[in-house]
């Protein structure tokens, strides 16, 4: 499919497909499907090293025990790091179902998928 886009009264043709996708789109999306497991990996088995290289330090996110408020940066997390999950014996195994990831450039991406995490009691 071809869009014609109008610029200084002149038509350019454009090639770009919005139903094929690349080999490098199919790449980059691997890719953050990858660092996303790896990022829950290192969240799961409380390695708060890990976690922090594949996160930026400036993070933003709303957290259940945070009661709606946002949380900007790695302090919160953190503490659960230190007093939580480094804690935690009981095996878990957490595994990304249905992945999406939406290309927003060369340099950002959104994934969201379903997380199931198995554990024992």
């Amino acid at each position: 499919r071809s869009l014609n886009v109008k610029k200084n009264d002149a038509i350019k043709e454009s090639t770009e497909s919005n139903t094929i996708e690349d080999e490098d789109s199919k790449g980059r999306k691997q890719e953050i499907i990858k660092l996303t497991e790896q990022l829950l990996q290192a969240i799961t088995s409380g390695d708060y090293g890990e976690y922090t290289k594949l996160v930026d330090p400036q993070l933003t996110s709303f957290e259940p025990e945070a009661l709606g408020n946002l949380i900007v940066g790695l302090d919160f997390h953190k503490f659960y790091f230190d007093h939580v999950l480094s804690k935690n014996n009981k095996p878990v195994n957490t595994s990304i179902l249905n992945p999406h990831v939406h290309l927003l450039g060369e340099e950002a991406a959104c994934i969201a998928y379903v997380r199931l995490t198995q554990s024992i009691d």
